[in-house]
């Protein structure tokens, strides 16, 4: 009798190992089979500005090829750091993403963010938006006037930065190297470029061409010249810095999509096709004019690199700045 209760038990045991077992393999597959999305995808936005403006269009585009939602909210803060902290706070589903840039860069090596661009997961690279160095209008005519005056008075020219170690910060230091011009700079916090100008507060800063073009239009602000090679469809009147003599001057912030790494394949490959339907579609073609920016699609493969090559070059010029806290 006991040894054949013994034997029940055994058996009882081995057919519970087995029911958790086929429970497990039930739980796995169906974690492999679900249906991506099947719930709300959350898209961190960094910035104000173009970036919104932008990271809105691409998370109603997801929004529609994946059938599914997709919501963009704002996380600003720290260059980005307040997001992309956020980010790594959430479980790596592909249900928490970001609209993120050379931010990623930035915010590290600047000391906002212990972690770096490894930490995440590259989806898709979207657009580029090329940087525009402004004045108000009654002060310098051409780039070559603010080069002049600034030569004649090192340290006097007052240029207005987003925060020490942004991106609009290293792009200012390009340009000014590039000039040979020493300068002030004063980070103007949560105000705008256009409204410091205006107020006299700064004498040039560096901004999104977007915050700059009703002004430049109204004849308050002139946009001398913009980063790129050359000039952006946007604003055809605006010389490129390269064009004007300065070659070493090709500065273009990127921005794309990410998610925290370790994001299952399936659902990061999701991600990247519905974003590269969207942005072959004439509504954000259409964007691109309306807005300002230029759209630069890159597969997964193809931004990790690109990530990874401009945060050697950040990575490079914090150093030289005397930026890095890394």
């Amino acid at each position: 009798m006991g040894e054949k209760m013994k034997t029940i038990k055994q058996v009882g045991a081995i057919v519970g190992v087995i029911a958790l077992m086929l429970s497990s393999l039930y739980s796995t597959q169906s974690i492999a089979a679900e249906k991506f999305p099947s719930k709300t995808i959350e898209m961190t936005v960094l910035f104000g500005g173009t970036a919104k403006s932008v990271g809105d269009l691409v998370a109603k585009g997801l929004e529609k090829e994946l059938k599914g939602t997709v919501v963009a909210i704002s996380r600003t803060g720290g260059g980005g750091a307040v997001g992309y902290k956020h980010i790594q706070s959430k479980p790596a589903t592909g249900y928490d993403i970001v609209w993120n840039s050379n931010s990623v860069s930035t915010a590290h090596y600047s000391g906002a963010m212990p972690f770096d661009h490894t930490a995440f997961a590259p989806i898709a690279g979207i657009i580029s938006e090329v940087p525009a160095l402004a004045v108000k209008s009654e002060t310098f005519k051409t780039i070559q006037d603010l080069a002049a005056f600034g030569k004649k008075n090192p340290g006097k020219i007052k240029v207005g930065i987003s925060g020490k170690g942004s991106f609009t910060h290293l792009a200012s230091a390009i340009i000014f190297d590039a000039l040979g011009v020493k300068v002030t700079y004063i980070p103007y916090g949560k105000g705008s470029a256009p409204a410091e100008l205006l107020a006299g507060r700064i004498d040039a800063a560096v901004q999104w061409p977007g915050q700059f073009r009703s002004f430049h239009k109204a004849k308050q602000l002139t946009m001398l010249a913009v980063t790129s090679p050359k000039r952006i469809a946007s604003d055809k009147d605006v010389p490129s810095m390269q064009e004007l003599g300065f070659k070493s001057v090709d500065v273009v912030m990127w921005r794309g999509l990410a998610a925290k790494k370790g994001t299952p394949k399936e659902h990061i490959q999701a991600i990247e096709a519905a974003a590269a339907k969207y942005v072959n579609s004439a509504e954000f073609k259409g964007a691109s004019d309306k807005i300002g920016f230029e759209i630069e699609y890159l597969n997964t493969a193809a931004f990790a690199k690109k990530i990874a090559d401009d945060d050697k070059i950040i990575k490079d010029l914090t150093k030289k700045l005397g930026l890095s806290k890394k």
